[in-house]
Protein backbone atom coordinates (compact mmCIF):
# COMPACT_ATOMS: atom_id res chain seq x y z
CA UNK A 1 0.00 0.00 0.00
CA UNK A 2 2.83 2.40 0.83
CA UNK A 3 4.43 1.69 -2.53
CA UNK A 4 1.37 3.20 -4.24
CA UNK A 5 0.54 5.89 -1.68
CA UNK A 6 3.88 7.71 -1.60
CA UNK A 7 4.10 8.29 -5.38
CA UNK A 8 0.50 9.53 -5.33
CA UNK A 9 1.34 11.93 -2.51
CA UNK A 10 4.39 13.13 -4.46
CA UNK A 11 2.19 13.75 -7.50
CA UNK A 12 -0.24 15.80 -5.41
CA UNK A 13 2.63 17.88 -3.99
CA UNK A 14 4.07 18.41 -7.48
CA UNK A 15 0.66 19.45 -8.83
CA UNK A 16 0.16 21.88 -5.94
CA UNK A 17 3.56 23.46 -6.49
CA UNK A 18 3.07 23.76 -10.24
CA UNK A 19 -0.47 25.05 -9.72
CA UNK A 20 0.83 27.88 -7.56
CA UNK A 21 3.49 28.62 -10.17
CA UNK A 22 1.04 28.80 -13.06
CA UNK A 23 -1.34 31.01 -11.06
CA UNK A 24 1.41 33.47 -10.18
CA UNK A 25 2.92 33.50 -13.69
CA UNK A 26 -0.02 33.18 -16.10
CA UNK A 27 1.77 32.49 -19.40
CA UNK A 28 0.57 30.11 -22.10
CA UNK A 29 3.99 28.59 -22.77
CA UNK A 30 4.58 27.98 -19.07
CA UNK A 31 1.13 26.41 -18.78
CA UNK A 32 1.91 24.03 -21.65
CA UNK A 33 5.20 22.97 -20.06
CA UNK A 34 3.47 22.41 -16.72
CA UNK A 35 0.71 20.40 -18.39
CA UNK A 36 3.30 18.23 -20.14
CA UNK A 37 5.16 17.77 -16.85
CA UNK A 38 2.03 16.65 -15.03
CA UNK A 39 1.02 14.32 -17.87
CA UNK A 40 4.45 12.67 -17.81
CA UNK A 41 4.31 12.30 -14.02
CA UNK A 42 0.83 10.76 -14.23
CA UNK A 43 1.97 8.42 -17.02
CA UNK A 44 4.91 7.32 -14.88
CA UNK A 45 2.62 6.71 -11.91
CA UNK A 46 0.12 4.71 -13.98
CA UNK A 47 2.79 2.68 -15.77
CA UNK A 48 4.38 1.60 -12.50
CA UNK A 49 7.89 0.43 -11.76
CA UNK A 50 10.04 -1.22 -14.45
CA UNK A 51 9.51 -4.94 -14.99
CA UNK A 52 13.06 -5.88 -13.98
CA UNK A 53 12.57 -5.15 -10.28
Amino acid sequence: MTARLLPLLALVVLAAFLGILVMEVPRLDLGLVIAATLLLAIWDLVRGPPSGH
